[in-house]
């Protein structure tokens, strides 16, 4: 499905403001554990577009290569905005089960073992079973889609994903009349991933992330295998992972090993742990404010010390005409 985002809803440079400091989640993490320890692929489609110069190389499986010469090439863009450079967008992330850093991600993931990998697909639903990755999005094709991403942390990127729609997985899964969500859960390999093993991390593993059932249908919904024109870097979140560019970051959930279809709202990783902070539905909203900083503006990446490129939050992220609907009657101050 081709969808245009509108320009009611396209981003614009703001004035550049210097650089406010803020808390991310990692202090909330850093002082639960203090109080706790006191008691080569190269690129090949479209290799001449600048915004993908800086892509590393890397070893890509077989059935991602045969896909890629059919994928869809900007099926999704969002007008107006810069395409984050591949290097801040590959080496600045938040991926616990690696570490609490930005760069620990990018510097221990790619000892991640991500060949062979099956999702496990169960609960209510049709056709459970254990799937490897290709045989998820057959028939589908390969789409290039260019979307926000914003970080609960109030900073924010702009990436261009390739993927298949959730919808269209969900559709061949048939689930039963009483799923009403989606849990999904990422692996949890404590030898191939040290954040798992450090006293820092305090989350109850493996990490889980859930959408309302109609959420997970929405044409935006999208699962990812790759980025910038090639394969997903194991930092990012391969083989597979979520993409559900109006929530902030964290229900991305990123390496899925099982996606299960269930009656009740799933209990996830960060809503259990401070349910205060991260609520289930973590739609972006610049009028709700997180409890130890404001959501109304957001740093755009890359920027620098003396031009942190600070810009307004979007309602929705900027796709609030596609995706309000979802919530009429909801108060979203309480069902944030």
């Amino acid at each position: 499905m081709l969808i245009k985002i509108p320009g009611s809803s396209d981003s614009h440079e703001s004035d550049v403001t210097p650089e406010s400091l803020y808390l991310s989640r990692r202090s909330f993490l850093q002082s639960a554990a203090l109080s706790a320890a006191s008691v080569g692929f190269p690129l090949v489609a479209r290799a001449g577009d600048e915004r993908y110069q800086g892509v590393e190389a890397t070893k890509a499986p077989g059935w991602f290569t045969e896909k890629l010469g059919q994928a869809r090439w900007g099926a999704i863009q969002v007008e107006g905005e810069s395409i984050t450079p591949y290097r801040d967008a590959t080496h600045y992330n938040n991926f616990y089960e690696f570490g609490p850093d930005k760069g620990d991600p990018a510097a221990h993931a790619p000892k991640l073992t991500t060949e062979p990998w099956t999702v496990m697909v169960d609960g209510e639903v049709a056709n459970p079973g254990r799937y490897s990755v290709e045989d998820l999005f057959v028939p589908d094709q390969l789409e290039e889609r260019i979307y926000r991403l914003r970080c609960v942390e109030a900073w924010s990127m702009v990436i261009p994903w390739l993927g298949f729609p959730l919808a269209g997985l969900v559709r061949r899964l048939e689930p039963t009349a009483n799923a009403k969500y989606v849990r999904f859960e990422t692996l949890a390999r404590a030898e191939e991933m040290p954040g798992m093993r450090t006293g820092f991390s305090l989350i109850d593993w493996p990490y889980i992330e859930g959408l309302r059932l109609d959420e997970a249908m929405h044409p935006l919904s999208l699962m990812a295998v790759g980025m910038y024109g090639r394969v997903l870097p194991n930092q990012n979140g391969a083989p597979l992972r979520l993409v559900v560019p109006w929530k902030y970051g964290f229900k991305s959930i990123k390496s899925i090993v099982r996606i299960s279809f269930v009656e009740e709202q799933p209990a996830t990783t960060w809503q259990r742990m401070a349910p205060q902070e991260y609520g289930f539905y973590a739609n972006v909203n610049p009028e709700v404010s997180h409890p130890r900083w404001s959501q109304a503006r957001e740093r755009r990446l890359p920027g620098s010390l003396f031009s942190p490129n600070v810009r307004p939050t979007l309602p929705f992220n900027g796709y609030a005409e596609e995706v309000s609907s979802l919530y009429a009657g909801m108060d979203l101050t309480k069902d944030y």
